[in-house]
């Protein structure tokens, strides 16, 4: 039976970092509000701006020049010209494009944040939107060229020039030109308002937008390194002990308290501790307390994410009830930065957990009886076997780099514009470190998926030793899916791609 595509409707309430993960990830199609207060809204609001251009007043990047120009006057004759001519002197991104799982993440919080009826923008503007969306039209966008202020300049400029039909589009599994892309899908291009050009560059959509999906890995990651604890811990032989839940009852992080539940759990009615010593080393017997810290990271950033992807983070603001257009700075990315910041020092710091648990695992002198490198070889040939030994140095490496990008991104803030905008974000660099971080650390996760895996096998396989815990059986049967038992030195680079695929795809965090 054909699982039923969910819809997302924008315009009818805020939406939640699920909503736009299901439009990004999982393709859930786009649904403008036709409740009568929402076209009220954005009627009066593009109203409220074409009424101040008549009177003639001031109104930044309508009748002024942009950043630092906005003490240059546009004669009237040219204001129909400005929209475009933004568009194209921000054509200056470089770098990677970005995937059309982000793209379609950028595209509805800024979607979402013009609905909010503060932009002044037309329906006709938010319906291209919402169109593209649908058809599956997706800019080419590059990542780099964003200081986070005056919010996603360059890279929200080929979102905008992809909706008149300029620049270059994926449609279909094809790069193309946006308007050929346009004319396959009997789109027209947008002939965009006044402030219609500024409004679609003006605000925080890629950070924001790619800000939910490394909350989305995030998460994933934090519940599948509670699992690879207990595996870790039970082939080590640890001390189920260390996850009591009197224990934890007395220091109430409730990440913390999340993560030795979870541990708990798989590690079910597990047999006494093995090991010799008294204590756990720290890597196994303070887990929940590393893991636990990006479980309770995750709570305040869920709510700074979601702050942000239901805000109207434009300049200037038209207030569609008092008529007033306020200037501002809303554009500003400061808590989307300081919370990708956070976020990807909490998970560099479990993939440096899980280095060190894959650590002792494969070192025969802190793993309690399990062979050297966790070779599964026997017979005339094992001396030849060095089982997961590059695993681990591989596993080292990404840690390393993964340590290496937790600089803060904010802290780096430079004066740009003709000092203009000499205080800036860097939102997006810093969501952008944090998606590396993760991928990074979900490599090192992949690592620790066949080391633990092979370990709880090789454990099992002793004598007098009983059977897993059944959640740790389900969780090697799981493995064996992706990579086969380890008898014999393979190439073991694909499996690891393997594993990484599927860590993203949230297969080992339910």
């Amino acid at each position: 039976m054909k699982r039923k595509i969910r819809t997302v409707t924008v315009g009818q309430g805020p939406l939640s970092l699920e909503d736009v993960l299901d439009v990004a990830l999982g393709g859930a199609r786009v649904r403008l509000s036709a409740a009568p207060a929402f076209v009220r809204r954005i009627d009066r609001g593009a109203a409220v701006l074409r009424e101040a251009l008549a009177s003639g007043r001031a109104i930044y990047g309508v009748t002024t020049g942009y950043g630092d120009n906005c003490t240059t006057a546009i004669p009237p004759a040219l204001i129909a010209e400005l929209p475009d001519n933004l568009i194209r002197y921000h054509g200056v991104g470089l770098g990677r494009t970005l995937s059309n799982e982000a793209c379609r993440a950028v595209m509805l919080c800024r979607l979402n944040s013009l609905a909010m009826g503060y932009s002044g923008v037309t329906r006709r503007l938010l319906r291209q939107l919402e169109s593209m969306l649908n058809h599956g039209i997706h800019p080419c966008i590059p990542e780099e060229g964003s200081v986070g202020a005056s919010g996603d300049l360059t890279p929200l400029s080929y979102l905008a020039a992809a909706m008149t039909g300029r620049r270059l589009v994926q449609y279909k599994g094809k790069v193309m030109p946006a308007a050929l892309a346009l004319r396959k899908a009997r789109l027209k291009h947008l002939q965009l308002e006044p402030k219609e050009g500024l409004a679609l560059m003006n605000g925080t959509a890629v950070m924001t937008g790619l800000a939910c999906l490394a909350f989305g890995r995030a998460s994933q990651l934090g519940a599948i390194s509670c699992r690879l604890t207990a595996a870790s811990s039970h082939a080590l032989g640890g001390d189920p002990a260390h996850f009591d839940k009197v224990l934890f009852s007395v220091k109430p992080h409730a990440g913390q308290q999340e993560a030795a539940r979870r541990i708990r759990a798989d590690l079910g009615k597990s047999r006494k501790a093995l090991v010799v010593r008294i204590q756990d080393r720290y890597s196994i017997r303070c887990a929940p307390h590393v893991v636990g810290v990006l479980l309770d990271a995750l709570s305040w950033v869920r709510r700074d994410l979601e702050n942000e992807l239901n805000s109207a983070n434009d300049n200037p603001i038209v207030d569609p009830i008092s008529s007033r257009i306020l200037h501002g700075g809303h554009f500003y990315g400061g808590h989307v930065a300081f919370a990708m910041d956070s976020m990807k020092a909490a998970v560099a710091s479990v993939a440096d957990l899980l280095d060190r648990q894959l650590a002792l695992l494969v070192d025969a002198r802190y793993s309690n009886g399990l062979p050297s490198g966790l070779s599964g070889s026997t017979g005339r040939r094992a001396a030849l076997q060095h089982g997961l030994k590059a695993v681990q140095i591989a596993a080292s490496a990404w840690t390393a780099e993964a340590l290496k990008l937790t600089m803060p991104a904010a802290s780096f803030s430079r004066s740009t514009e003709s000092h203009n905008q000499d205080k800036v974000s860097m939102g997006t660099i810093a969501a952008r470190d944090a998606l590396r971080v993760l991928e990074l650390a979900e490599q090192v996760a992949a690592a620790s998926l066949l080391a633990s895996a092979q370990a709880v096998q090789l454990r099992a396989a002793q004598p007098g030793e009983s059977a897993p815990p059944p959640a740790l059986v389900r969780f090697v049967r799981l493995v064996r899916s992706k990579s086969s038992f380890l008898s014999q030195d393979r190439e073991l680079d694909g499996d690891l791609a393997a594993c990484a695929n599927a860590i993203r795809a949230g297969d080992f965090a339910g």
